[in-house]
Order: structure tokens, then C-alpha cells, then sequence
């Protein structure tokens, strides 16, 4: 890949994610078809459970670039980044005009590699920004899905936003049951209802859901009950308090974690109170790879206060929880 030049403002990117069926190319076309006024570049496979309606490319005006062998969580370190590059060198060029990018990926992958190519890859990082997961989940066929494929947990654990399709089809006692289910996954995702892919567009593009040197408002709401045991490979947990972090014994304990169980950790984030810093501190993970970032002053109506919340795959919460409540300050 040539090498790609530095842009002053990273070309933001959305992950669409969702298993076989749940509805992601509808959501697609149906913010190809939004007057949000964007120029869009769409990476799609070249093989799924329905194509974009070539009708509507043409008249939406958008980039599509389909993957080689259909499968991005297979090529994301060779595929992925090619296009990614020579997407950029065509911007940069003027051969190509668009103001973001949109990753349609097939209804069995992995969204761990495709997010990390945004960490690993120098020069993908420097030009384009993940800005979140969206993850659609089929809410008739979700609960045999979760139970059945382990793609299905992975999908919902990453996202940063999720959107029940087809609620129509199943009594409210059966999305309630759904909707506990996802948040037992992950509790700091929304969910919100879609019917054939209408939802706001501003809930889901711009929302800075995956950004490290973004400033990570954990919403409350999405943060409770979510202690408790269930029957899916993965969960999640929050750690809270309200003393402050010793920074090098918490760098210290993370990058042990991290090394002993990063293949099982999902994505991991924070605000935490560091001592002797009038600023919060922001950190992501996903899986081995860590980042920390100086996030915005405590104010003097603040209780400052750290919130970590952990999404894995039958993580020790125990052991995480005690080494953490060893990293704070007397």
C-alpha cells in the first residue's frame, strides 16, 4: 500500500454487524437513502443473504468496494486494508469524493479483527477513526441464534449500539426477555427498536461510540443489574468508585489481565479517577491492544468517580474485581 497522507480530521468509519438475516443491508440502503447530506464509501462482501438494490446506489451516488472472497474477518489484515488505502489515495487524489465510511460485514464474522485493523495499522489509524459498532439483531431468530453461534454473542458483545429488528414478530414478553438477554451481554450498548432499518440517523453515525481520544459518557441506565449470572458465553461487569486509582499499580494490574485473559476480553472502557490529576482519565481496549487518553476536568459540582466496564468471555469478575479495589489509593 502507497503511503496514505495525514488528514487533519480522520474520516470517520461504522462497523455494521449483525447475523445472517438480521437486517443490516435494509439498515443500509436505508441510510444510503437519508438526505443527511454525506458522501458515503461502502466496503461490502461480495456474497450475502441479500444485495444492495442497485438502483439506490446509483441514485444515492455512493462508493461501493466489495471484498474479494466475501469474508473480512478472514482478510482484514490484507483485503481490508488494501481497500482502505486505496480508498484513501483516490480521496486524497480527487478520483473519489466521500465524507465516510460504512463496513457491511457478512452475517458470520468476527468483529474483533476488523475493529482492531483501526489499532494495529499505523496509517489506517492516522487517516480513518472507528467511530462505533452497530450491531442488528433479529429478534425473532436472536434467542436460537445466541445459543447456537458463538459469532452471534461476539456481534452483540462489541457493539456500541444496538438495533432489535422484527419485533412485530414476537410478543413483547419475548423481546423483554430478548433485550435482558443483550444487556446481560453487553450493558453499555442501547437497544433500540428498528422496523426495516428506520431509525435516527443520528444515533447511529457520528456517536464517537468507539473513538480513544474521544470523551466516554457511560451512560447509568446501561450500566445496572448487569452482575448477575447467565447462561451465555459472554458477559459483562462494572467496577465503580469513588476513591481515586494509584495510576502505575492500575497500569500495572491491567497489563497482567490483559496479558493472561486479553483473548477473552471483548472491549473494555472507563473514566477513571486518577490521584493527584484534576482531569478524568479515558481508556479502551479490545482484546492485547490498550489505550489511555486525558479526558476533560473534574468540575467542582463533580463527585469524581471511576467507572470501568468489562465485556468477555467468562471473565474471572472476582479476581478482576479484587486486584482493581488493590489499585486504588488509602
Amino acid at each position: 500500500m502507497s503511503t496514505i497522507e495525514t488528514i487533519s480530521r480522520p474520516v470517520p468509519v461504522t462497523i455494521l454487524t449483525g447475523f445472517l438475516g438480521s437486517g443490516k443491508t435494509t439498515l443500509l440502503n436505508r441510510i444510503l437513502s437519508e438526505q443527511h447530506g454525506q458522501k458515503i464509501a461502502v466496503i461490502e462482501n461480495e456474497f450475502g443473504e441479500a444485495g444492495i438494490d442497485s438502483d439506490l446506489l446509483i441514485n444515492s451516488e455512493e462508493q461501493i468496494v466489495e471484498m474479494n472472497n466475501g469474508c473480512i474477518c478472514c482478510t482484514v489484515r490484507g483485503d481490508l486494508v488494501r481497500i482502505l488505502g486505496q480508498l484513501a489515495e483516490k480521496r486524497d487524489s480527487g478520483e473519489l469524493n466521500f465524507d465516510r465510511v460504512i463496513i457491511e460485514t457478512t452475517g458470520l464474522a468476527d468483529p474483533a479483527p476488523v475493529a482492531q485493523t483501526f489499532f494495529v495499522e499505523e496509517k489506517i489509524g492516522e487517516y480513518f477513526s472507528l467511530d462505533a459498532i452497530i450491531t442488528v439483531v433479529d429478534a425473532r431468530h436472536a434467542p436460537q441464534q445466541l445459543e447456537e453461534h458463538h459469532e452471534a454473542q461476539e456481534q452483540v458483545g462489541f457493539a456500541d449500539r444496538i438495533l432489535l429488528s422484527k419485533t412485530d414478530l414476537v410478543s413483547e414478553q419475548e423481546t423483554a426477555a430478548l433485550i435482558a438477554r443483550l444487556r446481560n451481554i453487553n450493558a453499555r450498548a442501547p437497544v433500540r427498536k428498528v422496523h426495516f432499518g428506520e431509525t435516527e440517523i443520528d444515533q447511529i453515525l457520528d456517536i464517537k461510540g468507539f473513538n480513544l481520544n474521544a470523551i466516554l459518557d457511560i451512560e447509568p441506565d446501561f450500566l445496572t443489574d448487569v452482575s448477575h449470572t447467565h447462561d451465555d458465553d459472554i458477559g459483562s461487569f462494572v467496577f465503580r468508585s469513588n476513591r481515586p486509582f494509584d495510576l502505575y499499580r492500575l497500569e500495572e494490574f491491567l497489563g497482567d489481565m490483559v496479558a493472561v485473559y486479553g483473548k477473552d476480553l471483548l472491549r473494555y472502557k472507563g473514566v477513571l479517577f486518577v490521584r493527584d490529576s484534576p482531569n478524568r482519565m479515558i481508556y479502551q481496549g479490545v482484546h492485547m491492544l490498550m489505550g489511555a487518553d486525558v479526558g476533560k476536568p473534574w468540575t467542582v459540582s463533580e463527585t469524581p468517580e471511576s467507572v470501568m466496564v468489562f465485556i468477555g468471555r467468562k471473565l474471572p469478575k472476582e479476581a478482576f474485581m479484587r486486584g482493581l479495589k488493590k489499585c486504588l489509593t488509602i
